[in-house]
């Protein structure tokens, strides 16, 4: 059998040593475990002759039944444990093969697109593909625990979200300068920690279901039904008297009467607290399903040695108590398997004697008391470090990508070799663009299919990208905090009423309204106000642009009307055109999706409507 790999080294190398370690290491155990089932049956129909033998024909004695019974336990128990250990080990393979698959450019549709989160108001997240198949989120979003918290509402009021919401925040909302930076550090550390990342995702998948953080905080905070206590000495005292009372009924010779007397008043206890006992018990049996994720993932973040001050923040919030959180959390798992022990048949006289349901309930409510309001801000420091340790892994899977500087101020996006991150490497092309300072807007022509679109949804995604910590696809970026706003893909709505021309009047307001807030805004605007006449549009547009980069915002208008690009004519503005080209060669065009300045000189679109067969 091959060596243990090293997690060290390049990606390729390491996914693929360990997905091919992991493979021999589960082909073994599948081996083992089909041996394990097979001496199994073989046990159990020796236990069944067995048993026939010795109580139907009783020509064995009945303790010759024994041996192949504890035989089979053993082996049942030994069965378990190798099927857990192989579906952990296939586990962990899928992990590494996943990471080749997007090395190799094929993981669009292979992972989580986000899509629920997809809101059609938000400013761009539809036209940048931020969610969706092959989108951002899906190629960033490669931890698969769910335990994390992100609480989006202010002044601590409950809004608390599931694991993937605090990176599909960070996609969506633009950072502060020093949030970022923070962000990158914290990244950088975690680029050759394959192992935690590893261990993250292996903590998702041991776990059928995920982890509902709003169960669980909602389950925490909730007031107490049994506080004080009140409720646990006298429970307490009761367990106490009846169990004394009975030991001395049966191992002397006093009377049956005390036992019974304490065991009516223990009975008339429970019932009295009964509806609250079962509302407590019911309450807790569903956020314990979510226990195991959360217990795992806290452990496995407390250990971890950090050095970047976002991580020790992180790190020293689950900290400096007198027991660490994975450990209550641990102590609520132990409470809650405790109270589905009344559910057993055998257990249950001695639990009604024990008066165990109630006691499991006022143990539960003390732990909630103790510690319950801290599951919310315990969720959150899971859901970033799960967020950081996406990013480091793109980061590590795209070592050619830069960390962008980030400037005060702005607005400022200059980039050398920009390309867009879910174009495959291999057809990428790259282009060079400043905005801000002398320069603030674009004014971008071309032929169909010439890259104008591209250019804006590259642009955008590194905006994006930059703000939520991770590297881009660039040879050089610096940018200050911007606020993206884009209309790319609008759509009418008939259900709604609305033509394509007034869905892109009303993202306009909303991007002008952007202006308004605490960043400068990015504009994308994709074929502005095509929805109209010639002489509307350049009257619209005008209006638009010269609005927008009054209130301080930059950004890139893309058109085919030649007519707008007399817009950069006029100085004041800061507008400059440029343009792609195409060219036909033997009835067949080329793209070469270069950015140049000035306008372009020629259009394609009669050429393309040939190229379908359309009798132009």
């Amino acid at each position: 059998m091959s060596p243990v790999p090293a997690l060290e080294g390049d990606p390729r190398t390491v996914y693929s040593e360990w997905a091919q370690y992991l493979e021999e290491v589960a082909t073994r155990g599948r081996r083992r475990e089909r041996g394990l089932s097979h001496l199994r049956l073989a046990v159990f129909v020796a236990g069944v002759a067995s048993g026939w033998l010795a109580f139907g024909s009783h020509q064995i004695p009945p303790s010759w039944v024994l041996p192949p019974a504890a035989l089979f336990l053993v082996l049942v128990i030994l069965h378990d444990r190798v099927i857990r250990k192989l579906r952990t080990t296939e586990r962990t393979a899928e992990y590494f093969v996943q990471g080749l698959a997007r090395l190799d450019e094929k993981w669009a549709g292979t992972g989580q697109s986000g899509l629920e989160r997809l809101e059609a108001t938000h400013p761009y997240a539809n036209d940048l593909d931020v969610f969706g198949e092959g989108s951002l989120f899906e190629l960033l979003c490669t931890v698969r625990t769910s335990a994390g918290e992100e609480t989006l509402a202010a002044d601590g009021e409950a809004a608390v979200k599931r694991g993937e919401e605090t990176l599909a925040r960070w996609l969506l909302e633009p950072a502060s300068a020093a949030d970022i930076v923070q962000r990158q550090e914290a990244v950088r550390e975690l680029i050759d920690r394959v192992d935690l990342r590893r261990d993250l995702a292996l903590l998702g998948a041991n776990v059928g279901e995920r982890v509902s953080s709003q169960r669980l905080a909602e389950w925490g905070s909730a007031p107490s039904s049994m506080a004080g206590s009140g409720f646990r000495l006298a429970a307490g005292a009761l367990t106490v008297f009846t169990l004394s009372s009975a030991c001395g009924w049966i191992l002397t010779d006093m009377s049956a009467i005390p036992f019974l007397f304490f065991a009516l008043v223990q009975a008339a206890f429970a019932m009295a607290l009964r509806p609250r006992v079962r509302a407590i018990l019911a309450a807790a049996e569903a956020p314990g399903q979510d226990l195991a994720i959360l217990a795992g993932l806290l452990a496995r973040i407390e250990e971890e040695p950090v050095a970047a001050e976002r991580l020790r923040v992180l790190t020293e919030a689950l900290g400096g108590d007198r027991m660490p959180p994975s450990r209550r959390i641990a102590q609520l798992r132990r409470l809650l398997e405790f109270a589905d022990a009344r559910h057993n048949q055998f257990f249950a006289p001695l639990g009604g004697l024990l008066l165990w349901g109630t006691q499991m309930a006022l143990a539960l409510e003390r732990w909630r008391s103790d510690s319950g309001a801290t599951l919310a801000p315990w969720m959150k420091v899971a859901g970033e470090v799960e967020t950081l340790c996406a990013l480091s892994g793109y980061a590590y899977e795209h070592p050619e990508d830069v960390f962008p500087e980030i400037v005060q101020g702005g607005p400022l996006f200059e980039g050398k070799g920009v390309g867009h991150p879910l174009i495959p490497e291999s057809e990428c092309v790259r282009n060079d663009l400043a905005l801000g300072g002398d320069l603030l807007a674009l004014v971008t022509s071309g032929s169909n299919m010439s890259g104008k679109s591209t250019l804006l949804r590259t642009v955008g995604c590194a905006a994006v990208l930059a703000q939520a910590g991770a590297p881009v696809r660039a040879t050089g970026l610096r940018l200050s905090p911007l606020q993206v706003g884009a209309s790319i893909r609008i759509s009418d709505s008939l259900r709604q009423g609305r033509s394509h021309f007034m869905a892109e009047v009303q993202r306009l307001r909303q991007i002008v309204d952007l202006t308004e807030g605490e960043y400068p805004v990015l504009f994308l605007l994709d074929e502005v106000l095509h929805g109209t006449n010639s002489h509307d549009r350049k009257i619209g547009a005008d209006a638009v642009l010269r609005g927008l980069i009054e209130r301080g915002a930059v950004g890139i208008v893309t058109t085919h009307d030649l007519a707008l690009a007399q817009i950069a004519e006029r100085n004041e503005l800061r507008v400059e055109n440029v343009h792609f080209q195409d060219r036909i060669e033997d009835g067949q065009m080329f793209f070469d999706f270069r950015l140049r300045s000035g306008v372009v000189t020629r259009s394609n679109a009669v050429e393309l409507m040939r190229s379908v067969g359309l009798d132009v």
